[in-house]
């Protein structure tokens, strides 16, 4: 029996420092949680129960426990490096199954899918069609790599100080090839078609013989758009007319073959005072064609593609998954789990929300390993080894000397 208790030493004390060696072996491995090795003491048992003076039976490893606690979080500057900063696992689907993961050294596939170096797609909620929300359905990520394509401009914001001791022209027949028709213009602003070909649009303003009224002469690439439209102010300098502050444009047809552009002015940040024109801001909501620039992702986990005409179209949300027991997760090497009945059933959400943590885009997870406490869990082992295996050489003697009374 003694030689039994001994060897189950042995065998416990070569389980611990077999997991210290596989904690100090991914030292530098992503997303790696360090491993715990937790013991059981061994009684043997009869149908009547322990008498109160049994000796144990030696030991068993009970559990090798994955501690999962957060990881130092260290920046790479590389956009598809995700790190979980808190709860929650990365959402994967590996070949039609369900994996969990923290390590998110992510990358694409020929086919432009975000996966890891196993092949496992990272898992989204897909945008709404507006891309202003997104669904509770969970889709594989594609980046896109193809052009963003124009929008055609309908609304034209314009914030401008026409002076209030302005006088009329010289000269009274307007003609926008002539300044002295007019006091001042907006020098032209950038429209677009529906093929995202660029069109200007000039405003020009003439003072008129009433008081605290103008003229507005609206033109689109030098044809007009319209007939003229007034301005009225109070005298405060605040604008009555129109009343909502728009101008509706006549349609214009571009030559481009493009469909008709039907604009709206908004005036309504215009006044009147002081001496001297001020255009205050200039906006309008279209854009011409453009070229990938880079794809970011919030901490939100809100993955966008930038572009160069400054559209952002949002690709989808990153989903994290967290568990009741993440210790009862199995482990499938390469840094992934799966569920199981022990870890309880997966809760999936978006970063950020609920207990789930935040998403730092740009960094990686390192292990949990300390390196330090490793190397002192195995001289622990060691010393725990060689106590056992002295006990077996003393039980050897003991029995040898047994052997040879006479």
């Amino acid at each position: 029996m003694g030689f039994n208790v001994s060897l189950s030493g042995i065998n416990a004390a070569n389980a611990d420092l077999n997991v210290t060696a596989n904690n100090i072996a991914n030292v530098n491995t992503t997303g790696f949680k360090e491993s715990r090795a937790e013991f059981a003491d061994l009684f043997n048992a009869t149908s009547y129960g322990l008498s109160r003076n049994a000796i144990g039976s030696g030991v068993r490893l009970s559990n090798v426990a994955q501690q999962f606690s957060q990881g130092n979080i260290n920046q790479t500057g590389r956009s598809l490096d995700l790190a979980v900063a808190g709860e929650g696992f990365f959402t994967m689907n590996m070949n039609g199954a369900r994996v969990y993961s923290r390590a998110g050294n992510f990358q694409t596939d020929n086919n432009g899918y975000v996966v890891n170096p196993q092949g496992a797609r990272l898992q989204v909620f897909a945008p709404s069609a507006d891309g202003t929300r997104f669904d509770g359905q969970l889709t594989d990520l594609q980046l896109l790599t193809t052009d963003s394509p124009p929008k055609q401009s309908t609304l034209v914001n314009m914030a401008f100080t026409l002076p209030g001791n302005a006088p009329q022209p010289t000269v009274a027949t307007f003609d926008p090839a002539d300044s002295n028709t007019y006091n001042h213009s907006t020098g032209g602003i950038t429209v677009y078609d529906s093929l995202g070909v660029s069109h200007t649009q000039t405003s020009y303003f003439v003072k008129t013989g009433n008081a605290n009224e103008w003229q507005v002469h609206n033109y689109i690439d030098g044809q007009p758009a319209g007939a003229p439209s007034l301005l009225q102010f109070s005298n405060a300098g605040a604008l009555t007319n129109p009343a909502n502050g728009d101008i509706t444009l006549a349609p214009f047809t571009p030559a481009t073959g493009a469909g008709v552009v039907n604009l709206t002015l908004n005036v309504s940040g215009a006044t009147q005072y002081g001496e001297k024109f001020a255009m205050r801001d200039t906006r309008q909501d279209g854009y011409a064609a453009g070229k990938l620039n880079e794809i970011s992702i919030s901490e939100e986990g809100v993955v966008y593609a930038r572009y160069s005409n400054g559209d952002d179209k949002a690709l989808g949300q990153v989903a994290l998954t967290t568990f009741n027991n993440p210790q009862g997760l199995q482990n499938q090497g390469n840094n992934l789990w799966v569920e199981t009945f022990a870890s309880g059933n997966p809760r999936t959400g978006a970063p950020d929300t609920s207990d789930l943590g935040q998403i730092q885009a740009g960094s990686l997870e390192a292990s949990t390993v300390d390196l330090t406490e490793q190397l002192v869990n195995m001289i622990v082992a060691q010393r725990n080894f060689q106590a056992n295996a002295q006990m077996v050489s003393t039980q050897d003697q003991i029995t040898q000397t047994i052997i040879n009374i006479r």
